[in-house]
């Protein structure tokens, strides 16, 4: 085993060209699936909703149309349902990390259940899809054959904010790393 595949105490490894290349990602994002109406939105509108059902089903009891209270009931627990799945489905979520020496993209499911992505950053690319009217429609990433699509969740404008992010960062883990802050680039001779 050679010296440059071996971690020192500082937590860096030390590039074949002898210069210390940082272990800890320096680009990390965390993709979440935007939900407009948080908890307590939520639990207005199904009280407004469940109060303008309530009564309407009860002057239809009082005209002695009663089944149709029912129905007022099941409008209720449908619209309920349809918004539970969705938070349910709001529970995924992306992560992104890329380092010098590696892109790491862990996806979970609204289940819970983790895939974990490694790419060496030299040779992922970033594939994007877009339609002329809508935007960026899918963001990838490449390697080997083998394609991951991350944001999928996204809206078109957030999914181009991102890749512009990601793009730089996988430029920065190719050419080693972002360059140290305060560091002067050449100075003319």
């Amino acid at each position: 085993m050679s010296d440059a595949n071996l971690k020192n105490p500082a937590g860096a490894q030390t590039h074949p060209a002898g210069r210390e290349i940082p272990v800890d990602p320096f680009f990390s994002a965390v993709l979440t699936p935007y939900r407009s109406l948080g908890a307590k939105g939520f639990l207005v509108l199904m009280l407004l909703f469940g109060g303008v059902s309530f009564s309407a089903g009860l002057f239809f009891v009082s005209i002695g149309a009663w089944p149709i209270f029912g129905f007022f009931g099941l409008d209720v627990a449908l619209v309920w349902f349809a918004f539970s799945r969705n938070y349910r489905e709001a529970r995924a979520f992306e992560e992104v990390h890329v380092s010098p020496c590696e892109v790491i993209l862990r996806k979970v499911s609204p289940r819970g259940e983790a895939q974990l992505f490694r790419f060496n950053p030299v040779w992922v690319r970033m594939g994007v899809e877009r339609i002329e009217d809508e935007g960026m429609t899918r963001l990838c990433l490449r390697s080997h054959g083998k394609e991951v699509e991350l944001g999928h969740f996204l809206s078109p404008v957030d999914r181009q904010d991102f890749a512009s992010a990601l793009g730089s960062a996988l430029s920065s883990a190719r050419s080693g790393g972002p360059a140290p802050q305060g560091a002067a680039g050449p100075t003319p001779a």
